[in-house]
C-alpha cells in the first residue's frame, strides 16, 4: 500500500480521523463499530416487531424506553459516536484504497468481488441519508403528520404516544413505505459484505471456513431485511386497522 500523502490532510477533521492512525487499527475499528451497529439493527427490529402483537404491545414498550430517559439518551449518544467513528473509519480506508490504486489493474487476477463489495462506500451513503429522513421522520416528526396533527399528538386510550397509529400512518403512503423497503435493500446488501468482512478482520475468515462465514452475513443481512420490510408491507397489504 502507498503511504497517504501529507497532502491529503484537508480531509481530516471532526469526521475523518487522522491518518496517523494505521489501517490494520482503522479496521480493525470499523468491525467493532460495524458489531455493535448490527447489535442495535437487532435490537431495533426486534422493537419494532411487537407492531405484530398488537398497540398495547408497541405502545408499552414505546412508553418504558421514553420514561428511561438518561439510560435513552446515553444510548443515543454512544451510537451515535459509533455511527459517526464507523462512517469516518470507513471514508478513511476508502480515500487510502483510491491512493494505493489509483489506476485499473492491466490483469484481473483475483476473484471478482461482489457488488455489496465493490459499492460499499456507496450505499454507506445511502444509509447516512435514510437515517437522517428516518429520524426527521419518526423520531423528530418534522417532514410529516396524521390528518394535521403532528405525530407526537397522537395518543391511546391510556394517554400514552400512540407509536402504534404513528407506523400505519406513516406506511400508509405508498411512497414512503416503498422508500423504506428500498432502503432495506441497500441495507441488506451493505451488511451481507460487512458481515463477512468483520469476521475476516477478526481472523476467522480462511478458504476453510469462508463459505460459512458468507452464509452468516447473508443471514443476517436477510434477517434484518426481510424483519424491516415485513412492517411496511404488511401496512400497505392492510393487515393493520
Amino acid at each position: 500500500m502507498l503511504p497517504v500523502d501529507s497532502s491529503a490532510s484537508w480531509i481530516e477533521g471532526p469526521l475523518v480521523p487522522s491518518s496517523r492512525l494505521s489501517t490494520p487499527a482503522a479496521k480493525a475499528l470499523v468491525a467493532l463499530t460495524g458489531f455493535l451497529l448490527i447489535l442495535f439493527l437487532l435490537a431495533h427490529m426486534v422493537g419494532n416487531l411487537l407492531i405484530f402483537k398488537g398497540s398495547d404491545s408497541l405502545n408499552t414498550y414505546a412508553a418504558w424506553l421514553k420514561s428511561q430517559t438518561p439510560l435513552l439518551w446515553t444510548a443515543r449518544l454512544g451510537l451515535l459516536a459509533v455511527f459517526v467513528t464507523h462512517l469516518s473509519l470507513a471514508t478513511m480506508l476508502a480515500y487510502r484504497s483510491s491512493l494505493a490504486r489509483p489506476d485499473r489493474y492491466v490483469y484481473h487476477r483475483t476473484q471478482v468481488a461482489t457488488a455489496s463489495s465493490r459499492y460499499m462506500f456507496w450505499s454507506g451513503i445511502v444509509i447516512l441519508a435514510f437515517v437522517i429522513y428516518h429520524l426527521a421522520h419518526f423520531t423528530m416528526g418534522w417532514t410529516h403528520s396524521a390528518n394535521g396533527n403532528h405525530y407526537y399528538e397522537l395518543l391511546d386510550n391510556q394517554g400514552r404516544p400512540d407509536v402504534y397509529r404513528m407506523v400505519i400512518v406513516g406506511f400508509s403512503n405508498f411512497w414512503i413505505a416503498g422508500f423504506y423497503i428500498l432502503c432495506q435493500l441497500v441495507l441488506a446488501s451493505h451488511l451481507y459484505h460487512g458481515a463477512s468482512s468483520m469476521f475476516q478482520t477478526w481472523g476467522f475468515y480462511s478458504t476453510r471456513y469462508q463459505h460459512i462465514i458468507r452464509r452468516i452475513g447473508l443471514v443476517i443481512a436477510a434477517a434484518i431485511a426481510i424483519g424491516n420490510c415485513s412492517i411496511p408491507i404488511s401496512i400497505l397489504l392492510g393487515w393493520f386497522k
